[in-house]
């Protein structure tokens, strides 16, 4: 039968509330429960373009912003600063593992990092998957890197004007650096000639940024009390500085 002679009849309000079927036609009774599916399936699509794909959550920002026994005050992803003492866990799911009035450890999407007071850091996976790390700048504008080298945990001072990381000899011990078996150097500074030796470093972490065979000067004695995070580190990163904020950007 031709489809047009298929299409429903007008029927007459209250006196025919079901349509007779006639030959060779489906019974409206019939295309019902299609109409339904056909229905619920166009909901589906919509609903598919609404909404959002699952994404991975960063790290969460952590700003160290003050001290008590046996706990700190964090801010994090700028929330209202947070009391946690040694073991507790905030709303954000950051874990503070240990405070001893000069840094705080703190644990976030497994990952352990060290931060000193006025410090923040955060990492995660930008776009691309490049390696990155966010450092917070102090009240005098210095940038402060918490990391590792040979895997044991630092504090290091971003310093361009250094040509390599720059260490003492003292800290090179606690390091477990053998920096006698590097070359020897001699440095201009403003106190004269420094004895010195040239060495590599296995491995340099700085947030997510992970580098290795890295060279690094280590001067004499202990005079140098603070490690210069130089170039031979940061000319292998993108450096983006934003007012107090900087992001390190791994090149290669």
């Amino acid at each position: 039968m031709p489809r047009a002679a298929c299409r429903p009849q007008p029927g007459r309000p209250g006196l025919d509330p079901v349509e007779p079927a006639r030959p060779g036609c489906p019974s409206p009774q019939s295309r019902a429960p299609l109409r339904r599916v056909l229905g619920w399936a166009a909901l589906g699509a919509v609903a598919a373009l609404v909404l959002p794909a699952p994404y991975a959550s960063a790290q969460p920002r952590i700003d160290v912003v003050g001290f008590f026994p046996e706990g700190a005050i964090l801010v994090i992803d700028g929330s209202p600063p947070r009391t946690l003492r040694v073991g507790q866990v905030s709303p954000e799911g950051v874990r503070l593992v240990a405070a001893d009035g000069r840094e705080a450890v703190v644990e976030a999407g497994g990952r352990r990092q060290s931060l000193p007071l006025g410090q923040a850091i955060a990492t995660q996976r930008p776009t691309g998957g490049r390696q990155q790390a966010i450092l917070q700048g102090d009240r005098q504008g210095h940038f402060w890197a918490s990391g590792e080298i040979n895997g044991a945990s630092v504090r290091m001072l971003v310093d361009t004007g250094a040509t390599l990381i720059t260490l003492s000899a003292g800290m090179a011990r606690r390091l477990g650096v053998n920096y006698l078996s590097g070359t020897p150097t001699q440095t201009s500074t403003a106190n004269g000639l420094v004895r010195g030796w040239k060495v590599t470093l296995a491995q340099v972490r700085v947030g997510d940024i992970t580098l290795h065979g890295i060279e690094a000067a280590v001067h004499e004695g202990d005079n140098l009390p603070i490690i210069l995070l130089g170039m031979s580190f940061l000319n292998r990163v993108e450096m983006q500085r934003d007012g107090d904020r900087m992001t390190l950007l791994r090149r290669f």
